[in-house]
């Protein structure tokens, strides 16, 4: 069985949900724990968001979620480190270059991973197609359950003002709703 299902011609990862939120000054991506392969939940604390850039002039001023293979993933958190690295920790420059390169490059082409970047100014959508998204009103979400806590946080910020309020709440819906969610969840805000 494939594990990728097509949506609005983006590759949409089943076994996760990450959402990013930018609202009232701050920006928050937030992300399941569960790693399934097929109908079994092999693991249901996986930390699928994080900090990227520690040691860079970014010092870990950007982070980052990923849908997709594990393996891909960190791949792409070090290529997305060392884009920062070589341009001065400007997440949008390091973007585009590492979408580039992924739509480009003979190995990279085959990863299998979507990623949600941000920091302070940006926050952004990476897929392997070359695309680097900025969401419009400051939502984007990935991952089997990504439809689910992207309409939850729609209807969220109308009435809420808080960026990480809105992401908890709209992962407590996509865990309620998607199969491949769990209620486990790690945030990071920037």
């Amino acid at each position: 069985m494939d594990d990728r299902s097509a949506s609005h011609g983006l590759t949409q990862w089943h076994g996760t949900t990450i959402i990013g939120v930018k609202k009232g000054g701050a920006t928050v991506i937030a992300g399941d724990g569960q790693v399934s392969m097929g109908n079994t939940v092999m693991k249901p604390n996986a930390r699928k968001v994080r900090r990227i850039g520690e040691g860079g002039p970014e010092k870990g001023k950007v982070i980052a979620g990923f849908a997709g293979a594990t393996a891909d993933a960190f791949t792409l958190f070090e290529r997305l480190e060392k884009k920062l690295e070589q341009y001065n920790g400007q997440l949008m420059r390091a973007a585009v270059e590492l979408a580039k390169d992924w739509r480009t490059d003979k190995y990279l082409r085959n990863l299998e991973a979507l990623m949600i970047v941000a920091d302070a100014d940006a926050l952004l959508v990476l897929t392997g197609n070359g695309d680097v998204l900025e969401p419009e009103g400051g939502i984007a979400a990935i991952g089997s359950g990504g439809n689910y806590a992207l309409s939850a946080a729609r209807a969220l910020t109308d009435y809420e003002d808080d960026a990480e309020k809105i992401a908890r709440r709209a992962m407590e819906v996509a865990a309620d709703v998607c199969v491949f969610t769990n209620g486990n969840v790690t945030v990071e805000t920037v």
